[in-house]
Order: C-alpha cells, then structure tokens, then sequence
C-alpha cells in the first residue's frame, strides 16, 4: 500500500469534523452483525479503525483476529481498551496470510480506503470457512442528505470525495449498485443489503438539533431498510457457487 496509514491518525479521534457520525454509524454496524450472529463463530476482521467495532467484537466472538496495518491506529486501541481479548496482527491486508478459516469475515469501512478493492475481496475469499459469511460496510456517496445537497445545488457531484473523506484517506466511494457489482465481479453473492444511519441532513445540523437517543436510535433503525439513502450501508455476502 502507497499510503501511509500513521499519517490519518488525527481522524480517528473525538476532535474528528465527523466523529459525530462515526460514534453512530461504528457503533451501530458491529451490533447488527452480532445480532445475525452467534458467539461460537469465528471472526475474522480488518481494520481496527476507530476501535468501536472491535471493542464490540471482541466482547461477543469467542475467536477474533484483527489486522490493521497502522502501528499507531492499534497502540490507541490498545490504550483505549486494554482489557480487549482481540488477537491483533499488524501488517497489511496484501500481505496477510494464515492456515485458519473463518465463520465470519468484516471489512468494516475497508474497501473505500485500499489502493485495489478487487485484490482484497478475492484473497480473503480463501479464509472464508465452508459456508462462512462475509459483511462489508462503506460510506454510502448517493445517501439522502447527499442528495438533498446536490438537488439544492451545494454538491456538483455526489460521488465526489469531501473533506472529510480526504482526511480519513478515502481513496473511492461507493453506492448500493456499484458496492454489489463490486462483490459480484469478485466472485461473491450478496444475500443481504442493510442501511447504517438515514442521516437527513449535515453532521451541523444534526448536532444543532440536539437529538435524543430514542431518535438517533430512530433513524439507524428505519435506515436498515433503506440502503440506498443512508449514510453508509452494509451488505452480507457468501462466496457465489462455482
């Protein structure tokens, strides 16, 4: 990988322009693959990222690994959660390897961050156990806020990368149709798709709003059934019959 990872460091912070979104969205995914899962399974994930994910995962799974390529991203993670029970291994996606298989694979806000989707997809292929299930979650470039902007002429484009996505080391972004055709052109079959967050309006005005928690809660859950207008969005996939 041509980035270096230590140098978004600053993102993963609570000082983040959108950690008001990330406390949400990261919060919120782990609990729904959980919540399709069982504890017994075995879980393989990439990426450490803010650590919200992994935390969580780390308290329900009875096997986790975790990869990150970022000595810093896991020393905070270590700091923030030093009683975690994850297994973490540094090194990049590309060069990983391992005899394990997994019941469940997670690519929590991978694939918008690696140089080639493609590579990735179709190498941790071979670490899926027979049957096994494979969650990928990204940011959603054609949600409902987004196209609130673009129809009031503030976002030429709404698959163009902002600040924010800058900051974080984005590298793409995704909707439903091109997330699916993603997974598809890798080999795999996509059996569910789910909403993070229906997030209408900015991260500004949200926080202006001072919402409850009830509605918060609200919104992801009405999100689940709208992919396509969420602020990110989750699919399951399974490795497509050969």
């Amino acid at each position: 990988m041509s980035n270096d990872l230590d140098t978004f460091i600053a993102a993963y912070s609570d000082s983040f322009g959108y950690a008001y979104d990330n406390n949400i969205i990261l919060n919120w995914y782990p609990r729904r693959i959980m919540a399709l899962c069982t504890r017994e399974q075995t879980l393989l994930e990439l990426g450490v990222g803010h650590g919200f994910s992994t935390n969580h995962f780390s308290q329900f799974f009875s096997e986790h690994t975790v990869i990150d390529g970022s000595a810093s991203v896991i020393n905070q993670f270590k700091t923030q959660y030093p009683d975690s029970r994850a297994e973490i291994v540094e090194g990049y996606f590309e060069t990983f390897d391992t005899d394990k298989r997994f019941d469940l694979i997670v690519m929590g806000f991978v694939l918008e961050h690696v140089e080639d989707p493609q590579v990735i997809l179709q190498k941790f292929k071979r670490y899926l156990a027979p049957g096994g299930r494979c969650f990928v979650a990204v940011p959603n470039g054609e949600s409902l806020h987004r196209r609130f902007g673009h129809e009031a002429g503030l976002l030429d484009d709404m698959m163009a990368l902002g600040q924010g996505d800058l900051e974080l080391g984005h590298m793409r972004s995704y909707s439903v149709q091109t997330l699916t055709a993603e997974l598809e052109a890798a080999g795999y079959q996509v059996v569910r798709k789910e909403g993070i967050f229906l997030k209408p309006f900015t991260t500004g005005q949200l926080k202006e709003l001072n919402l409850s928690a009830d509605i918060v809660a609200a919104m992801c859950t009405v999100g689940i059934d709208y992919p396509e207008l969420s602020c990110a969005m989750m699919v399951e996939a399974t490795v497509a019959a050969s």
